[in-house]
C-alpha cells in the first residue's frame, strides 16, 4: 500500500522532469532523495537477517515518514532557506531538520549499501567539525550548526554534483537497464554473445565476458550484474570444466569491467563530464580504446585458463543460431537511439528518455518481450527499487565531496602524496592506485568515482597528466576494487553462486583481469591511448606492444602458453609482458624477445 505508489511516483517524477524540464537543483534533489529514503526504510530492515520477517516494523514507518518530511521541508521553505536564512541565520528548527536528515541519510545508506561508505561519510563529518584537533591535516573547523546546514541546505554537499546527476541522468539510465531486463531484451545480448564465441576454446567463459560486459555498462553495479548474469553463466562454465573459483572470477571480472564500457559506463561518466567540464560524447570516445584493451586482456585470461584445463567450445547444437538473432537486430535500436542523440548534442537525460521510449515501443512488437499492463506498472516500481542504492550512495558520497571542498583536504592530501613520492611519477601512480583501491572498497560505481575524483585525481593533475587521463585512472582503480582482495564484493557475490572460496575467487579475478590493472598505467604514461596528440604512426605500434604484453602476462599468470609453463618461464613471460607494455619501442623489444623465445621453445617441445 505504501511502497508501490511511492516507487511509481518517484519514477513518474523522473520521467516527467526529463520530458518537461527539471526543477532547481535543491528542489529536484530533495524530492529525489526524500522519496528514495522513504522507500529504503520501508524496504530494508535495520538488520539484513530480518528481511524474511513478515510485516513492517513500526519504527521503520516512522523513519520513512521522517525522511520524507525532512526533504519536503526544503521544498516548502525553499525561498526562505536560500535568501533570509543565509542572510539572517537559520532557525533552531532548521538545525534540527538538517541534523535529523543527515542521520537518516547515513542510516538509510547503511541499510541498502553497506557500512564502508557510511564510515567514510561519518569520518568526513567529524573532520569538518573537529578540524583543529586533527593530528594530520588540521584546519580551522566549523560549528555543527553551520556545518549541518551547509551540508543539507546547500547544493554543494548532499545535494551536490552526485545527487544532481543522479536526479537527472543516472536514474533514467538505471531505469533503461531495468526495462531491458524486464522485457527480455537483455537476454538477446547473452544469446548474441554465445552465438559469436561459444564454439571457441573456453567458449562459455568468453561468452560470459562478452554478455556480462554488454549488460554491465547499463546496470550501474558490479555486484548486481554478477548476481543476475552469474546465475546463468557460472553454472554453464562449471559444466564446461572450469573450476568453481575460475568460473566465478570470470563472471565477476567481466561484470565489473562493464562499468568501464561506453556509452553508459555505470552512469559515472555523467559525473565525470560534470567534474572535468569535458563533453560527455568526447569522454565516451576517449574511453573506447582502454575499455577494449581491458576486455581483450580478459579474453586472453580466460583463453589461457581454458587451455590449461583443456576446455573446448560448445557444439553448435547447444548454441543459439545466428540466423534468428540477425532477424532481431532491431533490439539494438534503443542503444543506437541513445548514442545518436548524444552525438547530436542532446542532453544525456533527453537521450535516455528517448532510449526508454524506443525500448518500450520495440518490446511491444513481440510476444516474448511485450509487457502487460500489470507488468508495466511493476516496471515503474522496479525502476525505483533498482535506483535506491545508487541514490543513497550518491547522497553520502556528496557529504565526503562537500567536506573535502570546504576544508581544503584535497589539496593537503595531494601535497602529502607528492612529498611522499619525491617527484617520482611511477611511484605517485602506484600510491594513487593503492589509495583508489582502498577508497573504492565496498562503494557503488557512482559513489566510488565521486570519492576518488575528489581525493585522488587532483594529485595526478599536479603532475601535468591530462585531466581526462587523471580522472579515468582513478575511475578504473576505484572500480577494480570490486574484484581486488580483501574487500572484493563482486568476487564474493560470484563465489556465493559458484560455491567457491571467496578469497581464492578474488585472487583469480585479479589474475584474469590483469590487463585492467595495466591499462591505466599505459594511458597515464602515454596519453596517446586516449587519443591525446595521437597519430597513426604512434598509436598502432603502441597498441601492438600493449596487446602482446597483456597476452604474455595473462599466459604467465595462467601458467600456460602453448603448453604448461615451468616457474622460470612464467616469471620470464610476466616480466617480458611488463616490459612490452611499457610505452617505449626499444624497451618493448626486450619483452618481445622473451615472448618469442619461450613460444618457440614450447612449439619445438610440443612437436617432439
Amino acid at each position: 500500500m505504501a511502497v508501490a505508489p511511492l516507487a511509481i511516483a518517484l519514477t513518474l517524477f523522473q520521467l516527467y522532469t526529463a520530458l518537461f524540464g527539471t526543477y532547481t537543483s535543491l528542489i529536484q534533489g530533495a524530492i529525489h532523495v526524500g522519496a528514495a529514503m522513504g522507500l529504503i526504510f520501508l524496504l530494508y530492515p535495520a538488520r539484513r537477517g530480518w528481511s524474511e520477517r513478515p510485516g513492517m516494523a513500526w519504527y521503520d514507518v516512522v523513519l520513512a515518514g521522517a525522511a520524507l518530511w525532512t526533504n519536503l521541508y526544503i521544498v516548502l521553505n525553499y525561498e526562505r532557506l536560500i535568501t533570509e536564512a543565509v542572510i539572517f541565520g537559520f532557525t533552531t528548527l532548521d538545525y534540527v531538520v538538517a541534523t535529523l536528515a543527515i542521520l537518516l541519510i547515513l542510516e538509510g545508506t547503511r541499510r541498502c549499501v553497506g557500512l564502508p561508505i557510511v564510515v567514510l561519510a561519518t569520518a568526513a563529518l567529524a573532520y569538518g567539525v573537529f578540524g583543529p584537533y586533527m593530528p594530520i591535516f588540521p584546519h580551522a573547523g566549523f560549528s555543527w550548526q553551520r556545518f549541518s546546514t551547509e551540508t543539507f541546505f546547500s547544493s554543494t554537499s548532499i545535494f551536490g554534483t552526485p545527487i544532481q546527476v543522479s536526479s537527472t541522468f543516472i536514474y533514467l539510465f538505471l531505469f533503461f537497464g531495468v526495462l531491458l531486463i524486464k522485457t527480455n531484451i537483455g537476454r538477446f545480448f547473452d544469446n548474441l554473445a554465445y552465438a559469436a564465441t561459444g564454439r571457441f576454446t573456453g567458449g562459455t567463459a568468453k561468452a560470459c565476458v562478452l554478455s556480462s560486459g554488454l549488460q554491465g555498462t547499463v546496470s550501474g553495479s558490479s555486484v548486481a550484474n554478477t548476481v543476475s548474469s552469474g546465475a546463468f553463466t557460472i553454472p554453464m562454465m562449471k559444466r564446461a570444466g572450469f573450476p568453481p573459483a575460475s568460473a566465478a572470477a570470470a563472471e565477476a571480472s567481466s561484470s565489473t569491467g562493464g562499468q568501464l564500457v561506453p556509452p553508459v559506463m555505470g552512469a559515472a561518466v555523467f559525473l565525470m563530464a560534470e567534474y572535468t567540464g569535458i563533453p560527455y560524447y568526447e569522454i565516451i570516445v576517449l574511453a573506447i580504446i582502454p575499455a577494449a584493451l581491458f576486455y581483450v586482456g580478459l579474453f586472453f585470461g580466460v583463453h589461457f585458463e581454458a587451455r590449461r584445463h583443456g576446455i573446448l567450445g560448445l557444439p553448435r547444437s547447444q548454441l543459439p543460431a545466428f540466423g534468428p538473432l540477425l532477424r532481431r537486430l532491431d533490439l539494438l535500436l534503443p542503444l543506437a537511439v541513445i548514442v545518436v542523440l548524444l552525438f547530436n548534442g542532446r542532453s544525456p537525460a533527453n537521450a535516455a528518455l528517448w532510449g526508454v521510449l524506443a525500448a518500450f515501443l520495440i518490446s511491444l512488437l513481440r510476444r516474448d518481450t511485450r509487457l502487460s499492463l500489470s507488468g508495466t506498472i511493476k516496471l515503474l516500481e522496479d525502476g525505483a527499487r533498482a535506483a535506491l542504492p545508487v541514490i543513497a550512495a550518491c547522497a553520502s558520497a556528496g557529504i565526503v565531496a562537500g567536506t573535502v571542498t570546504k576544508t581544503g583536504l584535497g589539496g593537503k592530501l595531494a601535497g602529502g602524496l607528492l612529498d611522499l613520492a619525491q617527484g617520482n611519477f611511477l611511484l605517485i601512480l602506484m600510491l594513487t592506485m593503492l589509495a583508489c583501491l582502498i577508497l573504492g572498497m565496498g562503494l557503488p560505481t557512482t559513489a566510488n568515482y565521486v570519492v576518488t575524483a575528489t581525493v585522488a585525481a587532483p594529485v595526478l593533475v599536479q603532475f601535468d597528466m591530462p585531466l581526462v587521463a587523471a580522472h579515468l585512472f582513478v575511475f578504473y582503480f576505484g572500480i577494480l576494487a570490486d574484484i581486488t582482495p580483501p574487500v572484493c564484493l563482486a568476487a564474493y557475490a560470484g563465489a556465493g553462486i559458484a560455491g567457491s572460496n571467496p578469497m581464492r575467487t578474488g585472487v583469480d579475478s585479479v589474475r584474469l583481469a590483469a590487463g585492467g590493472f595495466i591499462v591505466p598505467f599505459v594511458f597515464a604514461i602515454e596519453p596517446a591511448i586516449l587519443l591525446q596528440d595521437a597519430t597513426f604512426g604512434t598509436l598502432v605500434p603502441l597498441l601492438a606492444t600493449v596487446l602482446l604484453g597483456m597476452m604474455a602476462i595473462s599466459a604467465g599468470l595462467a601458467g600456460h602458453l602453448l603448453q604448461d609453463l615451468n616457474g622460470f618461464q612464467r616469471a620470464a613471460l610476466i616480466a617480458g609482458g611488463v616490459v612490452l607494455v611499457y610505452p617505449n619501442l626499444l624497451v618493448s623489444l626486450v619483452g618481445l624477445a622473451a615472448l618469442v623465445v619461450i613460444a618457440f621453445t614450447q612449439r619445438l617441445k610440443r612437436r617432439r
